[in-house]
């Protein structure tokens, strides 16, 4: 499932043939700049003012206009021309980083990295089809800055693929086992840390008293797995627990889902998979940090053993669920998976999920949602996110809305009693289940917006973005600082 990248990235000393350069509107509308662009002339003849892409074929310079000069700019101009030069069928262009800070090279190399994704694995492949690699040659980039983009962002087109695979095949056997076959492989290649990976079933769930999880895999013609994967580097900084939602599909089950709802639920494994990317990306980078991964793995299915509105559950926790709403499942699995996550004694617990449709209707699309008790903690993650060049935003815990989700007959709702703060009602469910010492220490990422957006944005393409990949990441490096 190795992600096999389109453009193939280069450190070089020396620039040679066809190049990329950077233009905006302000180099233009300044006539002392005219030195800096070569073909100022025959630009402004064409009327090209720094908007979009142009190739001058006489002094092979691919022209690449900014919006502005921030980050996210530079991202996207890079992902523009690797489209354009795809369709020119260059070989190769060499691409000066010398001058750039270091986040500007790093979402250079993004745009090039991820831009250049394409999800075809169920295309017939025919004998005529030829497999197009672009050929960058960076000018002045530090070659470790280079690895560990390319790690990153191997593992974000990694996660991709997996979200985009389909759930006739990433049943959540697919899953776990890829989740363990993947930290072995690792285990087996970096001897200076205990890497390891469990993985836990039914049986393991039924001792664990985990009713909450349990019942949403009820239906299913598929075991439930929790899997836990750990990697112990000698010189550990911190502890930290990652969870992340794992419903390889969901029908919505008893409560189902609407026929235009259902499709994509696919992609509600994106929690579990970022999580999964992020794991594997840290211990490729080697961070000091100890970290342990739980993905909730299962699917929401409908039959004739489906768990049901009106049933009440008793999760891990010991707390009493009212079940009003079926849909509302991957809290349930979460619950659970946030209790096993506290017997770990972390010092930071972080859950991923593709959580609530309401996440998506306030912050639209392509933002994820950061919630928690501990406003530091939140700010922390999202400067992180936007950083690694992930959207986040912070959402806050109102007292008012958890009245919500107070059930008559149980400890807390699944549901809540109003259409209204559903993503922050949500946050305060699996709040229910953080026990007090641990009510500072966990954050909440709603990433059920930018997971899976049908239609390209940025560096992203239609499909999964491996969106909490970026932003784990960043966020875990801060903690070796």
């Amino acid at each position: 499932m190795q992600h096999q990248f389109r453009a193939n990235l280069h450190i070089s000393k020396e620039e040679k043939g066809s190049k990329i350069l950077f233009v905006n509107k302000a180099v233009f509308e300044n006539t002392k700049n005219n030195k800096k662009i070569p073909d100022f002339t025959l630009l402004k003849e064409l009327g090209y003012k720094g908007n979009g892409v142009f190739f001058a074929q006489a002094s092979k310079i691919l022209y690449v206009g900014l919006d502005n000069t921030d980050e996210e700019s530079y991202a996207n101009a890079i992902t523009a021309a690797y489209k354009y030069l795809k369709s020119l069928k260059l070989t190769e262009v060499h691409l000066a980083f010398t001058g750039l800070a270091e986040y500007t090279q790093i979402a250079i190399l993004q745009g090039f990295l991820l831009g250049s994704y394409e999800f075809n694995n169920y295309k017939q492949k025919k004998e005529q089809d030829e497999i197009y690699t672009l050929n960058v040659y960076c000018i002045g980039l530090k070659e470790a800055l280079l690895q560990k983009a390319m790690i990153i962002c191997g593992n974000v087109n990694f996660v991709r693929d997996i979200v985009n695979t389909p759930p006739n095949i990433a049943n959540s056997i697919f899953l776990s086992e890829l989740a363990q076959n993947e930290t072995m492989k690792l285990a087996k290649q970096y001897k200076n840390a205990t890497i390891n990976a469990t993985l836990r079933s039914n049986s393991y769930m039924e001792e664990q008293k985990m009713g909450a999880f349990l019942a949403v895999n009820q239906a299913s013609n598929y075991p439930a797995y929790l899997a836990h994967l750990s990697y112990k580097p000698k010189k550990a900084k911190k502890k930290v627990v990652i969870v992340g939602k794992g419903l390889v599909y969901d029908t919505g089950g008893l409560s189902l889902k609407p026929a235009d709802y259902m499709t994509t639920m696919k992609a509600d494994k994106g929690g579990a998979c970022a999580v999964l990317g992020a794991f594997l990306a840290s211990v490729q980078l080697g961070l000091e940090i100890e970290l342990h991964a739980i993905m909730g793995i299962t699917d929401n299915a409908i039959g004739k053993n489906a768990y049901r509105p009106d049933d009440v559950l008793i999760s891990r926790e010991k707390k009493s669920i009212e079940v009003k709403n079926t849909d509302a499942e991957g809290r349930l699995v979460l619950a659970d998976c946030l209790s096993y996550a506290q017997d770990l004694d972390a010092d930071i617990i972080i859950d991923f999920a593709t959580l609530t449709g309401a996440c998506v209707v306030a912050l639209g699309e392509y933002t994820s949602g950061v919630m928690g008790f501990n406003e530091s903690l939140k700010n922390q993650f999202v400067e992180s996110a936007l950083q690694s060049g992930e959207l986040a935003h912070t959402l806050p815990f109102n007292t008012h809305l958890k009245k919500l989700i107070e059930s008559k007959i149980a400890d807390v709702n699944n549901a809540s009693s109003s259409r209204y703060g559903g993503a922050i009602t949500a946050g305060l469910f699996l709040a229910e289940f953080i026990r007090e010492e641990y009510k500072d220490k966990w954050l909440h990422i709603d990433i059920a917006g930018p997971a899976y957006v049908e239609k390209e944005w940025g560096v992203n393409p239609y499909g999964a973005s491996g969106i909490g990949v970026r932003s784990c990441v960043a966020f875990l490096s801060t903690l070796c600082e």
